[in-house]
């Protein structure tokens, strides 16, 4: 067995005339160094080009499956945009146009003397609340009579054929013993296609860059 005083009179000019296991450890280290060389000028690349060959493969992956599953879903979701759009027009139909707006309010009017109430005032705002597909009009209005019939108002409001509703109520008692509500009335109607059109130019008006 070789001891270290051997291995340093070992003569590096020489090595073909060393012993077997001295050789065998230059062997082992000159192959250490090329494996390292290897590695790190050639390999390394290689290795991080597979790496991202496999991530890219796994991202194309779960992109098919998300596509497979939306194709399969594709007649589940025609049929819930069907059924949006028929509840959409359901919706619309609710909100008088523009020109049916007078007789909505002269209903609201009479569903009030229908029932015996006294208005003491009927004011529609001046201007219109706009939104993308519909315009509010608030309504203030002050009615005067008794509990029973100012809730059957309020009953025959919610079963017009149009969407009207009462904000801002107030009860105040009245000389002789009835009552005084203050409210808000709310109504809606849908916009015609002009005034739709008009809308979304303002709204990309509004969006664009200013210079």
């Amino acid at each position: 067995m070789m001891t270290l005083d051997d291995l340093r009179r070992l003569d590096p000019k020489e090595i073909g005339s060393w012993p077997a296991l001295p050789k065998l450890g230059i062997l082992f280290l000159a192959f250490l160094a090329c494996l390292a060389g290897s590695y790190f000028f050639d390999w390394q690349d290689q290795v991080d080009a597979i790496d991202a060959s496999k991530r890219k493969e796994l991202t194309l992956r779960d992109t098919f499956l998300d596509k497979k599953k939306q194709a399969v879903d594709l007649d589940a979701y025609r049929k819930q945009l069907d059924d949006i759009e028929k509840s959409f027009g359901t919706l619309l139909k609710q909100l008088p146009s523009k020109s049916e707006m007078e007789a909505l309010l002269t209903d609201i009017n009479q569903a009030g003397l229908g029932r015996g109430l006294q208005f003491e005032l009927f004011k529609p705002a001046a201007t219109e609340t706009v939104s993308e597909f519909y315009a509010e009009l608030p309504i203030t209005i002050r009615v005067t009579g008794n509990y029973h019939d100012m809730g059957s108002f309020a009953s025959d409001i919610s079963k017009l054929s149009r969407i009207v509703l009462l904000n801002d109520i107030n009860l105040a008692q009245a000389p002789g013993g009835s009552l005084t509500m203050d409210a808000v009335a709310k109504t809606y109607r849908y916009l015609d296609e002009d005034e739709i059109s008009k809308q979304k130019k303002s709204a990309k008006a509004s969006q664009a860059p200013k210079k």
